[in-house]
């Protein structure tokens, strides 16, 4: 399709699969698994399966946080699917999550193992489990869930909407990008106004919202996804910004931040975690230089 052609849709769509973009090689408009493949399966109760895009960072942030507080039981083996080569359509992983998107958590700690998917639900899991993160007093509790589920139900806004046509699509068009920009603009403005008079999401207490949102809209605010930070005007949004800096000087949020990573600096990379001592013991030379 050209810039000056516009488009008809056709009564029945039909999948081109020759569609370009960045990622067309893994969109497919059907489920389930391309390969039989078993995930693998490390020493620990909880396994990750997971890559360190912002969704995946949710999760790798609360494991780390948990052990900080001294919960031996959130250790936790982190496996890499790297997504660019179809690894989330391997039956092991499809069977961890049906829908085929990162990350997946497999609970080995009860007699049934328990399967988690979609980053929201795998910190509410943790939340409750180890009773952290997710206040009991039932305001703050709600709280907090409505500021997840806003993030969970915003981010599509800002990554396959925003991210997609800005810097993503084959072609650029005016129309998309203005209308995701808009919308990626007013979900900064919500943060930014509510952040102004509270420390974090939910109040003065750091949970799972801080977590979840962290990842994508404090990149946002500091310029990093997309490279759209001067499009964006990213500097209005002082408070999100305190925010963001807050969140990122955590021992935790750094650590977490670095696993199932395989693009950037290499001291920041650690492509697969099995223990603590993983993130003193790795070295540049091993690590597999591949962009993400």
């Amino acid at each position: 399709m050209s810039s000056s052609t516009e488009y008809t849709p056709p009564k029945v769509w039909q999948w081109e699969q020759e569609s370009g973009g960045k990622f067309a090689n893994i969109n497919r408009p059907i489920s389930g698994p391309t390969h039989d493949k078993d995930l693998p399966r490390g020493k620990h109760p909880l396994q990750l399966y997971s890559l360190a895009t912002p969704n995946g960072v949710k999760v790798t942030i609360m494991l780390e946080e948990l052990l900080a507080l001294g919960h031996s039981g959130a250790e936790y083996d982190a496996w890499l699917i790297r997504i660019t080569e179809g690894d989330q359509f391997g039956s092991g992983f499809v069977s961890a999550n049906p829908n085929s998107k990162i990350p997946a958590l497999v609970d080995h700690s009860t007699d049934t193992p328990i399967r988690v998917f979609e980053s929201g639900a795998i910190l509410v899991h943790l939340a409750e489990k180890f009773g952290e993160f997710l206040p009991t007093d039932p305001a703050a509790r709600a709280e907090t869930l409505s500021w997840l589920f806003w993030q969970m139900g915003s981010a599509p806004y800002l990554g396959g909407g925003f991210g997609h046509f800005y810097a993503y699509a084959p072609e650029k068009f005016e129309y998309p990008i203005n209308r995701f920009a808009m919308e990626v603009k007013r979900q900064l403005d919500v943060l930014d106004r509510n952040l102004a008079d509270r420390e974090y999401l939910a109040g003065d207490e750091y949970t799972i919202a801080d977590m979840a949102t962290w990842p994508w809209y404090g990149a946002t605010a500091h310029g990093l996804m997309y490279d759209a930070g001067e499009f964006l005007s990213v500097h209005e949004y002082k408070n999100v910004i305190r925010w963001a800096d807050q969140i990122s000087a955590r021992d935790a949020v750094q650590r977490g931040r670095m696993v199932n990573r395989t693009w950037g600096e290499p001291e920041k990379q650690l492509p697969e975690r099995h223990d603590a001592e993983d993130f003193e013991t790795r070295t540049a030379d091993k690590l597999p230089q591949e962009e993400g």
